[in-house]
């Protein structure tokens, strides 16, 4: 192991190793009780506290992990991915003396000179950073988040740890030859490095502003580029209430159906069209400011989604929603990495299981979020590693279904998600017959006319001089003899015609 393995790292390795092979290896799906969620009698409540205890203790990159593994349903039983999710980064502040001097060294000013009120209680601590209330000089409110003076340093020695033991897990464990904790690993590593650096964040800010600025119910605080570095990041100040603490009364003086509505579109949009989207929209991320909108905060980590990728999502959710599990089988199996052991029969059955038995119990308001993670834990039980963006496209909406409730106790994210993909389908396809994508159609038939004769005269010179070959497996050869005789005839009649 490397130097810097500390004993309590060894003991949560030996925890996580321990809790991959007991419950990685999965089970059927009809063996699945939705009134015992945890499912086998050994993953306990206990087991999994103990696991977040561990994690917690050992500071902000273990913390980072535990978030991660939240998100993969595909590898953990739900105990755990509920305990998980409950990970408190919370943190005792830093001194307001270290704060100022970290402030005054980024910036190039005393805080005096650059801001004209700066607290010195912090709105909020956390491992990575600390949040602190500010005016500009102009009177601008703004929040400025200072990172905690050392942590790169830990995060860098932590994940020497983690990519160590993930690479002793694959190499020497069934599980970990599964589903590849080093890859996975890796992608931590991107992500908890970027968290460090706050300009990636000012510029998820700008982007993810830009993107919802057709929806007047969203708001998203901008970055304040002068006083933002690598380490500290000013931006716009959010006067608001975690949604996770309004109560009836408070509901009442909102439009919680207009807000749901918005906040489910707008993510739906992120997704499967803009293809960037903040990743982690739970009550404590989203505010209901004293203007009556929501404001989306703490955009470190976002999710990115290729346009190939966003069309097949958009498949899934649309079959998932009507109910088709043939279908939701037929996108996964295209989308997933099949291991050794793939069992694509297995697959087919569990996950038409799934959809049919929500579509009976919930009576057809299907949970995307919770059934997405399912689908992930079937594929990992089938020998199908599921695409990353999958399972943080489960945890998204898990959090996006737990928000709007909260809103709007009547919100149906199903039919929400028929609505708004239907028209998203729509707008990909007009996109699709714009005039520069016509064009391209046109020339590239233009390019396969102009070829098709030459290529048609050596397929028959080759059939003349006795030189063409077939490689054909299971078709039947009456059937291919017709096929060829109607393209010979096709061909007579296209040759004989006057031009």
């Amino acid at each position: 192991m490397a130097r810097s393995l500390r004993p309590n790292h060894l003991v949560c390795y030996k925890d996580i190793a321990a809790l991959l092979v007991k419950h990685g290896r999965g089970r059927s799906i009809h063996d699945f009780d939705p009134d015992d969620p945890a499912g086998d009698e050994i993953a306990t409540e206990a087991d999994a506290s103990k696991l977040v205890d561990d994690l917690e203790s050992m500071g902000p990159t273990f913390v980072k992990l535990g978030q991660l593994l939240s998100t993969r349903a595909d590898l953990l039983p739900p105990v755990y991915l509920d305990a998980l999710s409950r990970l408190q980064d919370d943190c005792e502040p830093v001194s307001f003396d270290v704060i100022e001097a970290t402030v005054t060294a980024e910036v190039g000013a005393r805080i005096s000179k650059a801001f004209q009120t700066f607290e010195t209680t912090p709105l909020a601590s956390a491992s990575l950073g600390q949040v602190h209330r500010a005016t500009l000089r102009s009177g601008r409110p703004v929040a400025v988040k200072v990172q905690r003076p050392g942590v790169r340093a830990q995060v860098i020695e932590d994940m020497e740890v983690i990519e160590e033991l993930a690479n002793f897990v694959d190499e020497h464990t069934a599980v970990g030859r599964r589903f590849g904790f080093a890859d996975m690993v890796e992608e931590f590593r991107r992500s908890i490095m970027a968290e460090l650096d706050y300009r990636l964040e000012a510029d998820n800010l700008r982007q993810l502003g830009a993107q919802l600025a057709d929806y007047d119910r969203i708001t998203v605080p901008q970055p304040v580029d002068d006083y933002t570095t690598e380490t500290v990041l000013t931006m716009d100040l959010v006067d608001g209430r975690n949604i996770g603490t309004l109560g009836p009364l408070a509901r009442q003086d909102i439009d919680g159906c207009l807000l749901a509505s918005q906040l489910f579109d707008s993510y739906l949009d992120q997704i499967l069209v803009d293809g960037c989207f903040h990743a982690d929209p739970h009550p404590g991320n989203v505010l209901l400011t004293a203007d009556g909108r929501l404001a989306l905060i703490d955009l470190g980590m976002v999710g990115r989604i290729g346009p190939e990728l966003q069309d097949e999502l958009v498949r899934l959710l649309l079959s998932l929603s009507e109910g088709h599990g043939r279908e939701v089988a037929a996108v996964m199996a295209d989308l997933g990495e099949k291991q050794e052991g793939w069992d694509e029969d297995r697959f087919e059955r569990d996950i038409t299981y799934l959809v049919e038995q929500q579509q009976a119990t919930t009576l057809g308001r299907i949970q995307a979020g919770r059934v997405i993670g399912e689908i992930a834990r079937i594929s990992g039980d089938s020998g199908l590693r599921p695409p990353r963006e999958l399972t943080m496209l489960s945890k998204t909406l898990l959090n996006l279904d737990e928000v709007a409730r909260q809103l709007d106790e009547n919100f149906d994210p199903n039919a929400a998600i028929q609505e708004h993909v239907g028209e998203i389908m729509r707008r990909k396809l007009l996109a699709s017959a714009s005039p520069v994508n016509l064009l391209s159609a046109a020339m590239d038939a233009k390019e396969f006319a102009e070829k098709l004769p030459s290529r048609v005269n050596k397929v028959m010179d080759a059939l003349a001089e006795g030189q063409l070959t077939l490689n054909v497996k299971g078709i039947d050869d009456k059937e291919l003899m017709r096929g060829i005789q109607k393209l010979a005839n096709r061909v007579t009649r296209a040759s004989s015609s006057p031009r």
